[in-house]
C-alpha cells in the first residue's frame, strides 16, 4: 500500500508522514530538501532558478516513485511528484517567474514520467490557511525560508485547491490542518488514523 501525503509548505507533512509511519509500521519516504542543491539559490532569485530547481525535484521524485514500485513494502511519502507540476512549476509560469518555454518543456517531461508511475493508493492532504503555514515555518526556523512571501503561500493555495478538487487518480482524503493538531494531541492523530483506515479498508 502507498498513502501519500501533500500540502503546501508549512502543513505538516512531514511530521505527519513520520507520526503515520510510526503507528502503521510503514516505511517513510521523505522529501529529499536540505541536500537539494538549487534550493537557496532559488530563494534569492527565483527567475533565474526555477526551472533548475523544478527538474531536479521532478528527477528526484522520479527516482523515489521507481524505488517504491520495485518494493513490496508499505509506504508513507511526504509530498507527490504531481505537487511539482500542478502547483509549483504552474505557479511560477504564472507569476512570470518561469518562462512559458522552460514550463512547456517541463510540462512535456512531467508528462513522459508520469506514463510509468502509477497514484498512491490514498492521497492525504494537509488543508491548511496562510497563518497556520507561516506560524508552522517559523517554528521550524529553516534560514532559506525567511523570506517566502504571504502572496507566494496564499497562490500555492489557490493552486492546491483547484488541484485537489480536480484529482481523480485515486481515493482522497482532506484534512484540516487549521482544526488539527496531530503533532501534540493524540485525540486529533487517532481521529486521523480512523478516517484513513476508512478510506483504505472501507470501514464505517
Amino acid at each position: 500500500m502507498h498513502i501519500a501525503i501533500v500540502g503546501n509548505i508549512g502543513a505538516g507533512k512531514t511530521t505527519l508522514t513520520e507520526l503515520l509511519a510510526k503507528y502503521l509500521g510503514w516505511d517513510p519516504q521523505f522529501e529529499v530538501v536540505d541536500h537539494n542543491p538549487y534550493l537557496e539559490d532559488f530563494y534569492s532569485d527565483m527567475k533565474r532558478w526555477s526551472f533548475n530547481l523544478q527538474i531536479y525535484f521532478l528527477n528526484s521524485r522520479f527516482n523515489q516513485l521507481i524505488e517504491i514500485q520495485k518494493q513490496d513494502r508499505n509506504i508513507v511519502q511526504d509530498r507527490t511528484i504531481y505537487e511539482d507540476a500542478y502547483i509549483f512549476a504552474e505557479n511560477l509560469h504564472e507569476m512570470g517567474l518561469m518562462t512559458t518555454r522552460d514550463y512547456e518543456n517541463y510540462l512535456s517531461i512531467f508528462s513522459n514520467i508520469t506514463s510509468f508511475i502509477k497514484p498512491p493508493d490514498l492521497l492525504i492532504y494537509l488543508k491548511a490557511s496562510v497563518p497556520t503555514l507561516v506560524n508552522n515555518i517559523q517554528r521550524r526556523g529553516r534560514e532559506y525560508e525567511a523570506g517566502i512571501r504571504l502572496d507566494y503561500l496564499s497562490k500555492l493555495n489557490d493552486k492546491y485547491t483547484k488541484w485537489i478538487n480536480s484529482y481523480q487518480e485515486g481515493k482522497l482524503l482532506v484534512l484540516d490542518k487549521d482544526t488539527l493538531d496531530f503533532a501534540n494531541n493524540p485525540e486529533d492523530l487517532g481521529l486521523i488514523i480512523q478516517r484513513i483506515e476508512r478510506e483504505m479498508h472501507g470501514l464505517f
